[in-house]
């Protein structure tokens, strides 16, 4: 009997101590301080953890980018998430589980999880060519069922070449999109594609600053 999966998490009144938000937050390296300290993030089974808004699964989401188009794919029937079927993303990203590393809960988390957002890509696509990585947005999104149960970390990769294949059976019709065809388009993306759609060309000015930590957005009540 195959043992189930277990998924990285952090509970919610972490982040809630830090500063709840809906959307994106530029504020990025000061969530993950705290995010990210010793015994904050734990695993535990992902089928508990899809049910219980009280943990958010922590999500690397990265937009891969060359000469201003974004990577976008349909996520076909053999998605992990059976919600998002169908739909349209700018983001190749999945859970962090413990084969990524024991000191994703223990030790030197940043590390870790580096570590962890390489092999989901390499599960998902080839990227054959150089690129420049920054951590640009956390992406919260309660409004749904799924963002309710995850927080994801938006990763910007600026690609030397469009050189990206596909490995995931789950990836269909994959292309690299200019934002004119995705907002043509925008009502087939998937919510976070979505939200992050909107903040483009802040997301590239953060990357091309180095993605120095900056105010945060769409904070309530701002």
């Amino acid at each position: 009997m195959a043992l189930e999966e277990q998924v990285l998490v952090v509970k919610r009144s972490v982040l809630e101590e830090v500063g709840m938000f809906q959307g994106l937050t530029f504020d990025a390296d000061r969530y993950l301080d705290r995010l990210f300290v010793r015994g904050t993030p734990s695993f535990m089974p992902r089928s508990l953890a899809e049910g219980d808004p009280d943990y958010k699964q922590l999500i690397p989401y990265v937009i891969m980018t060359h000469e201003g188009k974004r990577l976008s794919y349909v996520r076909g029937k053999r998605a992990g998430e059976t919600r998002l079927v169908g739909r349209r993303s700018i983001g190749i990203g999945g859970h962090i589980n413990p084969a990524d590393d024991t000191a994703m809960t223990s030790g030197d988390l940043r590390p870790a999880y580096r570590a962890a957002v390489q092999r989901e890509v390499a599960e998902e696509v080839s990227v054959d060519t150089s690129y420049e990585e920054h951590v640009v947005a956390l992406l919260n999104d309660d409004s749904t069922e799924v963002g309710q149960v995850h927080l994801g970390i938006v990763h910007h990769w600026t690609l030397d070449r469009p050189a990206v294949t596909k490995r995931e059976q789950m990836i269909t019709q994959m292309a690299f999109m200019s934002p004119e065809e995705l907002h043509a388009v925008r009502d087939t993306l998937e919510t976070w594609s979505q939200l992050c759609l909107d903040h483009l060309d802040e997301m590239t000015q953060r990357a091309q600053a180095g993605s120095q930590p900056q105010p945060v957005a769409e904070l309530p009540g701002e």
